[in-house]
């Protein structure tokens, strides 16, 4: 039993210290980069090329020395065949032929805050600044919803590429619920694939009451407000039934703002149907409409490959060596402790 305590007294110690350091270096972090303008960059990937570059890889697998040295000359041969006719168009005054239209790929993988809207309205702002109408915008979406004030800045992000007739196409791999799927029916075209997860267009607060704690204890707690309903219901006070009631009200208008909000952009929905709360699989949204067809994002892009020029387009904002730092000895900590309580089958929850 003493071995015990005092095992469990060094474990403590050890847990304590870690934190102890990560706190030192976090504040350090902290420190640095608010002396620094955090400046961002866009991060520009030519996925036409990565496909066609993957392609040519298989192929040279797949064929024998002679196979490849062949079709090395072939290729060469209509490439100068081109660069011939090419040049006595431009001889005869004739026309270039148009150029491919482009597809902008975007990545939005949401946190509750839909904290990553402030990387999406930059390469929004920075798809309109070239796209043209026979381009397309596609995003590969992911999220489970969170705020409403974030993800509805989101969806407005998406909507501006819309005002803009830009054609806009969402693909949901996994998932696109609640504010997931609030930004998902902005689109002109959804995609799915058959087991991702998509609806739950509803609207939910839990808060957790510690009053009677506190009065077991025989703590007040006392807050003070102007405005009959400038608080509803508090995690600590003793809520009210009127309180109660406003807070459900205030969640109920919520919830009617995003039926209204889906069913102005997919009119075809049956809004009391699947505005529920529910969410659905791929395949049987499909049959809801909530989606207008059965494909991964992977699919799509090599298939349009083919015939656009598919640009990935990622705005990220430059670390400094604190950050990079921190970010580092955070995820060690984190690692060193998750084994530790693995070995030690001590599990938090």
């Amino acid at each position: 039993m003493e071995f015990l305590y005092e095992y469990g007294l060094f474990l403590a110690k050890a847990v304590t210290f870690v934190l102890a350091v990560i706190a030192i270096i976090i504040a350090i972090a902290g420190a640095a980069m608010k002396k620094q303008h955090k400046k961002g960059e866009l991060d520009i990937t030519d996925l036409s090329e990565q496909f066609s570059d993957t392609e040519e890889d298989i192929i040279h697998a797949l064929l024998s020395e002679d196979e490849f040295k062949e079709k090395e000359k072939a290729d060469k041969k209509k490439a100068k065949e081109q660069a011939k006719a090419d040049k006595k168009s431009a001889k005869a005054g004739e026309e270039k032929p148009a150029s491919k239209a482009h597809v902008f790929v975007i990545d939005f993988n949401g946190s509750i805050d839909a904290k990553e809207v402030s990387s999406l309205r930059e390469e929004v702002t920075a798809i309109l600044s070239v796209a043209k109408p026979e381009d397309e915008v596609f995003v590969r979406l992911e999220s489970g919803g969170g705020m409403v004030h974030g993800y509805g800045l989101a969806s407005s992000q998406l909507d501006r590429i819309r005002q803009n007739q830009i054609p806009l196409t969402v693909s949901v791999d996994k998932v696109a619920a609640s504010g997931g799927y609030m930004m998902a029916c902005v689109a002109n075209n959804i995609i799915s694939a058959p087991f991702a997860i998509l609806g739950s267009i509803g609207v939910i607060a839990q808060v957790p009451n510690f009053n009677k704690l506190l009065k077991k204890h025989d703590i007040d707690y006392e807050q003070f407000t102007a405005g009959e309903f400038k608080r509803t219901v508090t995690m600590f006070g003793e809520n009210t039934e009127k309180g109660k009631e406003k807070f459900i009200e205030e969640l109920e208008e919520t919830h009617v703002l995003f039926k209204n909000f889906v069913s102005e952009r997919r009119p075809s929905l049956d809004i009391a149907k699947v505005a529920t709360g529910e969410h659905w699989f791929g395949t049987t949204a499909l049959e809801l409409g909530l989606v207008d067809s059965i494909q991964t994002s992977d699919d799509y892009l090599q298939a349009k490959s083919k015939s656009h020029k598919v640009v990935a387009i990622k705005y990220e904002v430059k670390k400094g060596l604190a950050e990079k730092f921190s970010k580092a000895a955070s995820l060690s900590a984190e690692s060193f402790l998750g084994k530790l309580l693995q070995r030690n089958n001590i599990f938090p929850g």
